[in-house]
């Protein structure tokens, strides 16, 4: 009887089972490093990149659209325009049809609204913030918009009853613009307070509307410039 057959079968199950320990081991041991590693340079700008495309979603109304923004005033020096209202409705449908159907194609996400009063208090403007999912769908919904300062096609003006702003309606608007950078278009509409129509003015004062670009570009840059990324805190998925 031949008995060293058993042994040697022994012999190799141990073998085979200390190899499948070793790489169960390191095996382990790369999931742990994987798990306990930092984030790398490509993870954090993903991150970046996310949480500027969800802050017209995630940060507070007055934080996107603060109660007063500074201007360059005519006379030189710097002045305020003061918000006058934050419409809770984030339809993308607020903006001529033409516009509308544009955001609607390129895949609008929302569209925020705000309207403020200039210093002089004399001018209202609404300024529209409309979030894409990316800069390419971006720039395609800016190409809808005039690049000339014509209101139409464009954002639709927002009103509020028993304020300075009552009287602010389509056939008031004189001055508009568009502005891009990230996955945002940055929209404004402007006309006066005093409920003129567009069509009842003669030469066009495109002075007196020059504050309703500088306050949106503030807004634009608030929204699109990227944060450090903060793993910590809860506005970040790293």
């Amino acid at each position: 009887m031949n008995t060293s057959r058993p042994w040697l079968t022994l012999v190799a199950a141990s073998a085979l089972t200390l190899v499948c320990a070793v790489a169960a081991g390191v095996a382990g041991g790369s999931a742990g490093t994987e798990l306990t590693r930092g984030p790398t340079a490509a993870e954090l700008r993903a991150a970046a990149t996310r949480e500027v495309a969800e802050r017209w979603r995630t940060w507070p109304a007055g934080r996107v659209f603060p109660a007063t923004l500074a201007y360059s005033a005519e006379q030189g020096g710097e002045e305020h325009a003061r918000r006058v209202g934050i419409s809770p409705d984030t339809s993308c449908a607020h903006a001529d049809p033409e516009a509308a159907e544009g955001l609607r194609l390129a895949g609008c996400r929302g569209l925020l609204r705000a309207t403020y009063l200039d210093a002089l208090q004399g001018v209202l403007v609404t300024v529209g913030v409309a979030a894409l999912s990316d800069e390419r769908q971006a720039a395609r919904a800016r190409a809808v918009f005039p690049e000339g300062g014509e209101p139409v096609p464009g954002l639709l003006p927002l009103a509020f009853p028993g304020t300075v702003a009552e009287r602010f309606t389509p056939a008031v608007r004189q001055a508009g613009s568009v502005g891009q950078a990230g996955p945002y278009l940055v929209l404004t509409t402007a006309g006066e307070v005093d409920g003129r129509p567009g069509s009842a003015v003669g030469e066009p004062r495109p002075a007196v509307f020059a504050f309703a670009v500088e306050i949106s570009e503030r807004i634009l840059a608030a929204l699109s410039t990227p944060a450090m990324p903060d793993c910590g805190g809860e506005e970040w998925q790293c």
